[in-house]
C-alpha cells in the first residue's frame, strides 16, 4: 500500500536553485549508427571518472517531434552531465575538445545552470522505469536576452511553484528548467538557437501541452490568480520555442541530483 500512495503523492520534493551551483554539461548529438550509441551509453554509466564533484548523468535518444519552428534537421541525442559547482577540465576535455577531434557527430556542447525555483525533483528520484509510458519532454526554448531577467522571475512566481505541485502529485516526474550559461561548441551547420532546455517525464501518448495541468496547479499555487493564458501570453512575447520533442530515457544515471538542493514538503 505504501508503494502505491507513493506513485500517486511524492510527498517529498528537492528544489536546486542556481545558488545551489548545481551545473550540467549538455551535449546535443547525431547519430544513427548503433555502436556509437552503445559508446554514448557507456559514457553516460561511467561518468564517476570524472570524480567526486560529478552527481551523474542521463541520455536522451530523440522520438517523436512534438512541435517544430526551425529548418535544422532533428538530431538524436541529448546527453546531460551533472556536477557540482563546476565542470571539470578532464570533462570538458572528454566530452568536448577530445570528442571533436574524431567522427562523433556533437552538434553543440553548452554549460547549464539552474533557472530560479524551476528545477524540481522527488527527493526519492529513481529515473522513470517504472512508469513506461512516459517519455521525456524536451523544450528548446530560446528567450530574447533583454527580457531574460523577466523570463526568470515568471518562471520562479509562476511556473516553478505550479511545476513543483505538478510532480508532487505526480503528474509528471520531474521539472527541470536550465538556462544556457555558456555554449563550448556549435557546429557551424546546426542552425537552430535556444538558451533554455526544459526536461520533464511525462506520459506521451494522448498529450496536448502543458495548458490544462499548469492551469489547475496555477489556481492552487498562485498569490494573485494568474492562470495558464495570462502567465503564458506573456511568456510567448519574450520567448520562441522552436523545438520541442519526446525522447526514450536510455540511461537515467542521475538519481544522486535528488539529493541536492533544499528539501520541501
Amino acid at each position: 500500500m505504501a508503494k502505491s500512495m507513493n506513485l500517486l503523492f511524492n510527498s517529498h520534493l528537492t528544489r536546486i536553485e542556481p545558488n545551489d551551483r548545481l551545473v550540467v554539461l549538455a551535449r546535443t548529438i547525431q547519430t544513427q549508427d548503433p555502436g556509437t550509441e552503445a559508446a554514448l551509453n557507456d559514457s553516460s554509466v561511467n561518468c564517476a571518472r570524472f570524480g567526486e564533484t560529478c552527481l551523474g548523468a542521463a541520455l536522451y535518444r530523440h522520438c517523436v517531434v512534438f512541435r517544430n519552428a526551425a529548418e535544422a534537421p532533428i538530431w538524436s541525442h541529448l546527453e546531460l552531465t551533472y556536477f557540482r559547482d563546476v565542470v571539470p577540465e578532464r570533462a570538458v576535455l572528454d566530452l568536448v575538445v577530445m570528442c571533436q577531434q574524431v567522427e562523433t557527430y556533437l552538434l553543440r556542447a553548452e554549460i547549464l545552470l539552474t533557472t530560479p525555483a524551476s528545477f524540481i525533483l522527488p527527493r526519492n528520484w529513481q529515473g522513470s522505469s517504472d512508469r513506461p509510458e512516459r517519455q521525456a519532454s524536451l523544450e528548446y526554448i530560446d528567450v530574447q536576452p533583454t527580457h531574460l531577467g523577466e523570463y526568470r522571475d515568471v518562471m520562479r512566481k509562476y511556473c516553478g511553484p505550479a511545476a513543483a505541485q505538478l510532480v508532487r502529485t505526480n503528474r509528471i516526474g520531474t521539472f527541470r528548467a536550465m538556462e544556457t550559461a555558456a555554449v563550448l561548441h556549435q557546429d557551424p551547420g546546426l542552425k537552430i538557437d535556444w538558451n533554455q532546455i526544459h526536461l520533464c517525464e511525462v506520459d506521451a501518448g494522448g498529450f496536448k501541452g502543458f495548458g490544462q495541468e499548469f492551469e489547475t496547479a496555477l489556481q492552487e499555487i498562485s498569490p494573485d490568480g494568474a492562470g495558464f493564458a495570462g502567465v503564458f501570453d506573456g511568456l510567448d512575447r519574450i520567448r520562441t520555442l522552436p523545438r520541442w520533442t519526446f525522447n526514450e530515457s536510455v540511461v537515467e544515471a542521475d538519481t544522486a541530483i535528488g539529493r541536492e538542493g533544499t528539501a520541501e514538503q
